[in-house]
């Protein structure tokens, strides 16, 4: 089956590597794409990819998201220079901290509503749901037509943001399972605080050390050309790993990380590196998503009732987010335009597969929570990657280009 895998998803990168240009212009997604290659390639269609459904290998899922996402947040903090970064702290917090909190509550709310489940389930699905994912989100903000249609700070902003709420999510989720499950409240928040307490020190730790120590071989020439080119992704895979040992929270550890990373290493240092990671980013997503294609699971979904399903999806993609967005366009200081286009362009993917799986883990499988749950992360993918070349010609249309936006040099 390995090698059956192999072959698949070589086969599709390499159609998407030769085929990058196009990808990025047309109506489509490289985790899109995918998808759909798992879905024919899986049981239900040809049958060549033979996969338990989520629900039944939720455990190789989640281990498969946790790494995905570490190295995809450690891009997202390399992305920017770090005064850049520093310059968007009030606006972050805001997002993570009403935004995040607002998408919680939505989404339990429309859960509960749509499906008719208690609090606790609903819950689950509010606190998993609720952050946007780096993945998807890249190709809103990086790559050629985003870099020159988009302004500079709501890119940032989206990156930023969809990095650091990948790993803040985490008390959230801790929160639902303790709504959910054996766990007090007590307990939920003193875990949530050893989490995210020891991920932020892990994660400053880790990232000067990171940091000095590619400065002194830089300065010293002990370092070859290409350990240089793949540093970071080595590093994110470290403080990944160091933080499991520790049991502490690893995604925001590895952004941590790599925010310490940014403020200790010089740009020119990294420059080359940069587009390594963005590279990595955007090809290490399609095993993800062609084996999400094969393990969905469709008796599931039926069970969960056709227009229930529909009615979640649609009630989680306009009003978890946008909504919100535009409630806080003026703490945010964003236009009308901006507002909009973070408000839609908040898509849910990797992260949403990692904390659902996590939640099954820890509480025991909970088929609707699962089924609800792939279902909007499935629905996130394909809505968000149709609409992302339309969308981005909306926003250019919308306002020319601003003043502050697309800059290929940063």
């Amino acid at each position: 089956m390995l090698d059956v895998l192999l072959t698949v998803v070589g086969s599709l990168a390499l159609v998407v590597a030769a085929l990058s240009r196009w990808v990025q212009r047309a109506p489509l997604s490289a985790p899109l794409l995918a998808l759909v290659t798992g879905v024919v390639f899986g049981p239900e269609v040809l049958g060549v990819i033979d996969l338990p459904t989520v629900v039944e290998g939720h455990k190789e899922l989640h281990e498969f998201s946790r790494l995905l996402l570490a190295v995809s947040v450690m891009a997202v903090a390399l992305r920017y220079r770090f005064h850049d970064v520093r310059a968007l702290t009030r606006p972050v917090a805001v997002l993570l901290i009403g935004a995040m909190a607002a998408m919680a509550v939505v989404t339990t709310a429309v859960s509960a509503a749509t499906l008719g489940i208690g609090l606790g389930a609903a819950a689950l699905l509010g606190a998993a749901l609720c952050p946007t994912d780096p993945v998807l989100a890249s190709s809103v903000v990086s790559g050629e037509p985003a870099e020159r249609t988009v302004a500079a700070r709501t890119r940032r902003l989206a990156s930023l943001e969809s990095g650091a709420n990948d790993g803040l999510a985490l008390p959230l989720v801790l929160v639902a399972i303790a709504i959910a499950g054996p766990p007090g409240g007590g307990e939920a928040l003193l875990e949530s605080l050893r989490q995210v307490l020891g991920a932020a020190l892990l994660g400053v730790v880790t990232g000067w050390l990171g940091g000095r120590v590619l400065s002194g071989a830089e300065r010293h020439r002990i370092m070859q050309s290409g350990p240089l080119l793949v540093y970071t992704l080595l590093l994110a895979l470290l403080v990944l790993g160091v933080s499991g040992l520790l049991r502490v929270d690893g995604v925001l550890a590895v952004f941590v990380a790599g925010l310490a990373f940014n403020a200790t290493s010089s740009w020119k240092e990294r420059k080359d590196e940069n587009r390594i990671d963005e590279a990595v980013n955007r090809f290490v997503v399609l095993p993800l998503f062609v084996v999400l294609g094969a393990m969905l699971p469709w008796r599931a979904w039926e069970e969960l009732g056709w227009w229930r399903g529909a009615l979640l999806v649609l009630g989680a993609l306009v009003l978890r987010r946008l909504p919100v967005l535009l409630a806080l366009k003026r703490p945010l200081s964003l236009t009308w335009r901006d507002a909009l286009f973070l408000g839609w362009f908040g898509p849910i993917g990797v992260s949403a597969l990692f904390y659902l799986t996590m939640e099954a883990h820890r509480l025991g499988v909970d088929p609707t929570v699962l089924a609800a749950g792939t279902l909007v992360v499935v629905a996130s993918t394909v809505a968000h990657g149709v609409t992302t070349a339309p969308g981005l010609a909306l926003y250019r249309r919308l306002g020319g280009r601003s003043p502050g936006g697309g800059s290929t040099a940063e």
